[in-house]
This record gives structure tokens, sequence and C-alpha cells, in this order.
């Protein structure tokens, strides 16, 4: 199932015990997992990974589930890895659903962050895109003026907080004015973003499945829950109060005693 016209997706392994796979959302990077990749390393091998067109990983004009799916196992089949739990946040979610339907023997406890397994209509990221674009239409030289030019698209000062987390200083001739550009490949996340929202239902995936949902996020919601129960038969739902979509980010606590009670089972 590796394709290897792709190079390895950039990941980091750390710790010891059973195998963890974490899987960031979009516009993301390993690093948005790291809260709980730092804990779960005491007694785990946590496998941390930049998705395609994310952070270190390599940059394409293809962005849909199954080629996400077939990165990570390539991924896994280099690291000879054949028994793991997966925890997958927002697109990272989606992109762990299908994985788990793609090799289902191997994942033995599958966790998604806040994401359902069905095709959102609503477009939730065009002011988040209008605002990346214009950091590209205007290359500020550092963070300060990259936050002002998104701020005239992006209300919420934490989302522009997280995105300018992906700015960095390429190192080359042609950026001689030392302009801030973007990790993540703009150009293929917007021009893809259908194939984000989309979902196609998978066969159901009969191991144990906890969907973990931010009672202020209404990414997961009661119209959505006979297409999980079809698609995951084993799985259960478990709110975290008083957050949003970044529940881990806002309650890392709460997340990880609800992961933590779920993957020892």
């Amino acid at each position: 199932m590796s394709h290897p016209s792709y190079p390895l997706l950039h990941h980091t392994v750390e710790g010891q015990g059973p195998f963890i796979l974490l899987i960031h959302g979009l516009f993301g990077s390993a690093d948005n997992l790291g809260v709980l990749a730092r804990n779960l390393r005491l007694d785990h091998t946590v496998i941390n990974v930049d998705l395609r067109n994310h952070g270190r990983s390599f940059h394409c004009d293809s962005m849909n589930y199954e080629a996400m799916a077939k990165d990570l196992i390539q991924l896994l089949n280099h690291l000879n890895v054949d028994s793991l739990a997966v925890v997958g946040h927002s697109m990272g979610g989606k992109a762990a659903m299908k994985l788990a339907s793609m090799i289902p023997d191997n994942i033995h406890h599958l966790a998604v962050l806040d994401m359902a397994p069905v095709a959102y209509q609503q477009r939730r990221h065009d002011n988040v895109l209008a605002g990346l674009q214009a950091v590209v239409d205007n290359p500020p030289t550092n963070r300060q003026q990259a936050l002002a030019i998104m701020e005239e698209h992006i209300e919420i000062e934490g989302v522009r907080q997280f995105l300018a987390k992906s700015l960095f200083h390429p190192k080359s001739d042609q950026n001689s004015d030392n302009h801030l550009q973007w990790r993540f490949n703009l150009k293929a996340l917007s021009d893809q973003y259908d194939h984000i929202q989309a979902w196609s239902d998978i066969a159901p995936f009969n191991n144990p499945t906890l969907f973990l949902k931010g009672a202020d996020s209404d990414y997961i919601g009661i119209e959505h829950q006979a297409q999980i129960q079809a698609q995951f038969p084993h799985s259960k739902a478990h709110i975290i109060n008083n957050t949003g979509h970044w529940l881990h980010a806002e309650k890392p606590t709460e997340v990880l005693r609800s992961l933590r009670r779920f993957i020892t089972k």
C-alpha cells in the first residue's frame, strides 16, 4: 500500500511502551499535540507526525484522506509497527478514521478528537484562508506584522496565534529580505479544501473507538450519531465541558484523563 514516489512523513518517535500515533489537524503540525505527547511518552512509544502539506513533511498537489492514510501506512511499515493506538484531532481525526478502515487489524484503539465521520457542508475556514493568503500577498518580516495582517480577516486571537506557529524564515537567495513564509502548502490546502471537508463512509471498524467532543463545538452533533454508529459500532462519546474545537489545548488534563482511561482498558 505504500507509494514510494512520496518521501516518508516528517515524524518523531519518543518514549517506550505500546505504540500510539498522534495526528494533528488542518493548518497544524506535530507540535500541536505536543502537550499530549509529553504525557503519553512516559509509558508509550509516541509517534508524532506532520501530515502531507504540513509542518516539515513534503508538499504535493493532492490532499484527500486515502492519500493521507497511505502516507501513514508507509510510515508505520518503515517503523515496523503493526499494533498501535491512534489519536487524531479534527482533519487528523478523519485521517485516523480512514487509516483504521484500511488497516483495521493493526489498530486496537482509535480516539477521535472533535470530528465526525461525515462530509461537512459549511465552509468554516474561508476567513482563515483569506488571512493566510493576505500574508502571502504582503510578506511580513516578523510575527507581529503577520498577526496584524491576519487580524483583518481572522477575528479570534487564539486562531491567529495558532496559525502564526507555522511561520518560518526560509533561507534562500530569493528570500534576501528575510520574509516569513508558511510551512504548510497553502495553495494545496486551499485548492483541495473540498476534499478536506468531504468524507466517504467506511466499512464498520469494529475495535473500540472514542469520540471526544468539545462541549462548545458543533463538529459532532446529534445529527451525526447514526453515521458514527454505522461506521464505528463499538464507539462511545465523551464530552469535555467548557471547551471548543481545540479541546486538547484548552483542557489537556481532562483530555489526557479520558484518553488514558480509554486506551488502557
